[in-house]
């Protein structure tokens, strides 16, 4: 059977706060640990008023916490942003607090925009050295050597597995070069998804950490006992894109009745083009649509978004999917 995982948005919501958003989002780990999925990740973002995962490897430390054997990562990292070292030693200290369960995608774009770019002092040239940043990265966690003068402590030896994350042939080309796992962001950029996975497949090079291709999709999953009650949930993130066009972004809002008295035409199709990849309905719906995005995909592993605003009604939508995929 396909693997299920999460995506984790530590979406800070109208009726929340950062605090309780990273609690949910360990609770939510501890849930779906119990309903069998086998990864959650969490991703970097910054300057985003509505998303509390900036700082991603202390998040991931508190969910890991929280969980006992579910892996737990970074889904991703983006790693123009940082020095390989420093994310190794991050790493590897995860992995020596939580061994054999910590996950490291890496991404090439900066998840932010330009001001928290030159906040962070990284220039925006960087995401060029990301396939020489990635190998660097990938040396320290490899055993250090007798004669090795900089070592990252405690990330050596660790052999934390890389993925290369993307939402374009590039990161298709990059993991199957290196012979790495490879995540496509079809959860909002579904247009390259299928190019990009032949890509993938056909030009992969085994490696020490892969001897064949391992395919992951990301998705929008939205469950609940009904179609209807499953739709008016979604109307919660199908704000979030509408209000990212327009420039309107900050928290998570509640779900409406009629979307279409919140976005205008233009935004409608910007957010539907962009969530095309989604299902959203009562388990059985679930059921088919996941079993047809897998069947069109043959996918490995499929990287489920369940922006649901109220923390119980995410629970159900995480649960009633794992049920559904058991049928």
């Amino acid at each position: 059977m396909t693997a299920l995982s999460l995506l984790e948005l530590v979406r800070v919501t109208q009726d929340t706060d950062a605090g309780t958003a990273l609690n949910n989002a360990r609770d939510l780990a501890a849930h779906a640990e119990k309903c069998g999925y086998k990864r959650v990740w969490v991703a970097e973002h910054h300057n985003m008023e509505g998303i509390a995962s900036a700082a991603t490897s202390i998040v991931i430390a508190h969910i890991a916490s929280g969980t006992k054997t579910i892996r737990v990562g970074a889904g991703g990292i983006m790693l123009p942003n940082h020095a390989p070292y420093i994310i190794a030693e991050q790493f590897g200290t995860l992995a020596r607090l939580y061994p054999g369960r910590i996950d490291l995608g890496l991404g090439r774009a900066p998840g932010t925009d330009q001001i928290a770019i030159r906040a962070m002092r990284r220039s925006p040239a960087a995401a060029e050295q990301f396939p020489q940043d990635v190998l660097e990265l990938q040396a320290f966690f490899a055993p250090a050597g007798p004669d090795q003068r900089i070592i990252a402590v405690p990330a050596a030896g660790t052999d934390v597995p890389l993925w290369i994350l993307g939402s374009s042939n590039f990161g298709a080309m990059l993991a199957a070069e290196f012979g790495l796992p490879y995540a496509f962001a079809s959860h909002f950029a579904p247009e390259l998804l299928l190019p990009a996975l032949e890509i993938y497949r056909s030009r992969f090079k085994p490696s020490e950490q892969l001897d064949r291709p391992y395919a992951m999709a990301g998705i929008n999953v939205i469950a609940a006992h009904t179609d209807a009650e499953a739709k008016r949930l979604a109307t919660t993130q199908q704000m979030s894109f509408a209000d990212l066009f327009s420039g309107r972004r900050g928290l998570s809002k509640p779900p409406i009745d009629d979307i279409e008295t919140y976005w205008s035409a233009h935004e409608k199709a910007q957010a539907m083009h962009m969530l095309a990849r989604s299902v959203v309905g009562s388990p059985e719906t679930v059921r088919k649509g996941l079993e047809a995005f897998i069947d069109e995909t043959g996918v490995d592993e499929v990287m489920i978004v369940s922006d649901v605003y109220e923390h119980q009604a995410r629970l159900r939508s995480v649960e009633l999917i794992a049920e559904a995929m058991k049928q």
